[in-house]
């Protein structure tokens, strides 16, 4: 399969400090790659740097074909990138600001081009309200709009989702599917666990290091972990008593359960064993992402 993005070993220096350290990436084309890590991981640093915005220190690769060191400009033709923070004018409307986008593209036969984002993206009956008055959902729609008037092969999305609402984040990634089905090449950086189960594979990056890499399965295969659900009611004092106990490598909070996990299955299955006799109510669970990357924290010594 073609592949859009394909860098090895890329590295980035601010001063002493290594922000991204020998990072491997490839990106197949059509692909939604979720970039995942808590902040200041090194996730934005390594975008800027795939989209030509920064030079790395070490390491080479291709985005699009071109070299990510000596072919920038051409880059950045080629790929929309959608900036945590909202980027566009806001106090121009809707119209104007895709508009101005298109100028700057130097997009011919513009006015069509609007219309057509606009209608796709529902944004037509808006399109003379300021941006700036938009909720953050509709912002985050008219950014979308905006990195994909010009119609680029790749869509780098840094956070796009973060302070909006569940039902446009649903909307948004129901676009970023079409998006993709059409050929569109996805490389997106999320917090949340249900969206990068929408992605075709993911990439954990924590401290500028890759910790782990594949499909949401293939990751949690490859964790080794095995997990057990208890409930039930005061479950703090239950917590403490696990920690520590054979078999139990991590105990977990998720709202009225406590999440066990463990890689000696067998010795895990005593201790939950022992605790159902208490009593208390345990059954065997599925590991889930958000299990796999505590775990990853804990393994690396930082509180999540």
């Amino acid at each position: 399969m073609t592949a859009v993005i394909d860098a090895h070993g890329l590295t980035k220096r601010f001063g002493k400090r290594t922000v991204v350290d020998h990072v491997d990436l490839t990106v197949t084309k059509g692909e939604i790659m979720g970039f995942l890590g808590p902040n200041g991981s090194g996730k934005t640093t390594t975008i800027r740097m795939l989209c030509g915005l920064l030079l790395p220190d070490e390491g080479s690769g291709t985005c699009l074909g071109f070299d990510l060191r000596t072919q920038t400009a051409a880059i950045k033709r080629e790929v929309g990138y959608m900036t945590q923070r909202f980027s566009l004018y806001e106090d121009l409307t809707i119209r104007e600001n895709l508009d101005f986008v298109a100028r700057m593209y130097s997009l011919k036969d513009r006015s069509r081009r609007v219309n057509a984002m606009l209608d796709r993206l529902g944004l037509r009956k808006r399109q003379d309200q300021l941006a700036g008055t938009l909720s953050g959902g509709w912002k985050q729609r008219l950014a979308l709009g905006a990195c994909i008037l010009h119609e680029p092969k790749l869509l780098l999305l840094d956070e796009p989702t973060a302070g909006v609402d569940p039902g446009a984040r649903r909307d948004f990634w129901d676009e970023i599917h079409e998006l993709a089905h059409d050929g569109l090449t996805v490389l997106v950086s999320t917090h949340y666990m249900d969206e990068a189960q929408r992605c075709h594979r993911i990439v954990y990056i924590f401290e500028g290091k890759v910790r782990a890499r594949g499909t949401a399965n293939e990751v949690i295969a490859e964790s080794g972990l095995t997990t057990w659900i208890v409930r039930g009611p005061d479950l703090a004092p239950i917590a403490e008593r696990l920690k520590g106990a054979p078999g139990v490598l991590q105990v977990a909070s998720f709202g009225d359960t406590l999440h066990v996990t463990g890689k000696d299955v067998g010795a895990l299955e005593r201790t939950m064993r022992e605790l159902e006799a208490t009593g208390v109510n345990v059954t065997l669970g599925e590991t889930t992402l958000e299990d796999v990357f505590i775990r990853l924290m804990d393994e690396i010594g930082v509180t999540p």
